[in-house]
């Protein structure tokens, strides 16, 4: 029995980074990533560490309780 990747929703987040760093490599940068690390986490090949959540929530402002809304909504998929 093949076990299912979860995948998560991150276009909150990408808005985010957006906002506060203008690219990905400038995020990637504040939290100790490559660019090229960051765009797998966000698109799913590779998921985020606790540590590295940390450190987003910390450089992105995001309030404790919106954690889950950027790092943990699930993909609907679409039939």
């Amino acid at each position: 029995m093949k076990k299912e990747k979860t995948e998560y929703n991150y276009q909150k987040l990408k808005g985010r980074i957006k906002e506060f760093f203008g690219t990905q490599e400038e995020y990637a940068k504040s939290i100790g990533l490559s660019a090229a690390s960051v765009n797998y986490k966000l698109n799913n090949k590779v998921y985020y560490t606790q540590n590295e959540i940390y450190n987003s929530i910390k450089v992105l402002k995001i309030p404790n309780n919106e954690i889950q809304e950027y790092f943990f909504t699930q993909k609907v998929e679409k039939n």
